[in-house]
């Protein structure tokens, strides 16, 4: 008898039985770790992850896992002691992934959480030597004024008029074609979404030139019992670097979350970023876990 089904995402009522799973699988200290209620929220307010997202129900129609694929990363949760959807999960991933041209699958995994990494080498996933940092700051010690160039300010986003040049700005920053002016507007419509913290460092002229969009995510705190903020995702403008922009927007930012009585703020950079890692400790930021990247390569299928 056939007592797991499946099927892709297609209701916003598909997201509340995902973020219902995600609370219940995981312990509290885990709540808030990628992907988090928040990043599932903003994944699902864009077409393309809602596309490559799947769910798996057992015969009383009760979620027990789901994943999302972007690319060839890899997403996932499911409920405790149902370690056999992990392997309806593997399957659709390396299907798709090979539906895509993918030729592997890449899973991050919190350097703390073993059972996670132990699932994934069971599933043949190696660990490599790419990794992200989480590092955090105290915000009860001592927060000095930003301090910019002659003729620039800090302001935050006016509005959703102003993605066009924000999109423009990160993609410029990352070399990457990854932020879209949707997945930029997914983010700005979660509930939790302030604009007085999404703030944009600007030339004289008035030019994006960085910006660091800071956030609380109210729900999560509530999981678990802490009372967190983040700082993140920060970039600034290749013609823009070198000038102390992410510093000042990084200090504001912690300023902005302290008046609301945060009491840590976290920010997320790729282990290779070296140029944000060495920004965040200027302002006092310290790396508190690591999440390393796991990858698969998946078998080549064979052409006539």
């Amino acid at each position: 008898m056939k007592t797991i089904t499946s099927h892709p995402y297609a209701t916003p009522a598909d997201l509340g039985a995902m973020i219902k799973l995600l609370i219940e699988a995981r312990p509290a200290e885990r709540v808030a770790e990628f992907p988090s209620i928040e990043d599932v929220r903003e994944f699902m307010g864009v077409e393309s992850f809602q596309t490559n997202t799947r769910l798996w129900e057992d015969v009383s129609g009760r979620l027990i896992g789901f994943a999302i694929r972007d690319g060839s990363h890899l997403m996932f949760e499911f409920m405790p002691h149902h370690d056999d959807v992990v392997a309806q999960i593997m399957a659709w991933a390396e299907t798709n992934g090979r539906l895509v041209n993918e030729n592997r699958l890449i899973c991050g995994c919190s350097d703390s959480d073993t059972e996670r990494m132990a699932l994934l080498e069971l599933h043949g996933f190696v660990a490599t030597a790419d990794c992200s940092l989480l590092m955090a700051r105290a915000l009860h010690k001592p927060i000095p004024t930003p301090q910019l160039p002659s003729g620039f300010t800090i302001r935050h986003l006016e509005g959703e008029h102003e993605i066009e040049a924000l999109v423009a700005l990160h993609r410029a920053a990352f070399g990457t074609e990854n932020m879209t002016g949707e997945s930029r507007l997914a983010m700005m419509r979660v509930s939790d979404y302030e604009p007085s913290l999404d703030l944009i460092a600007v030339d004289p002229d008035g030019i994006f030139a960085a910006y660091c969009m800071c956030h609380i995510n109210h729900e999560e705190n509530r999981l678990t019992g802490r009372n967190d903020g983040y700082t993140d995702p920060v970039a600034t403008h290749p013609a823009f670097q070198r000038l102390g922009l992410a510093k000042a927007l990084l200090l504001r930012g912690l300023s902005l979350l302290r008046q609301r009585g945060i009491d840590t703020a976290y920010l997320g950079t790729g282990g290779q970023n070296i140029a944000m890692q060495r920004a965040a400790a200027a302002v006092g930021f310290r790396v508190e876990s690591e999440r390393i990247r796991f990858a698969k390569q998946l078998p080549q299928v064979e052409t006539k």
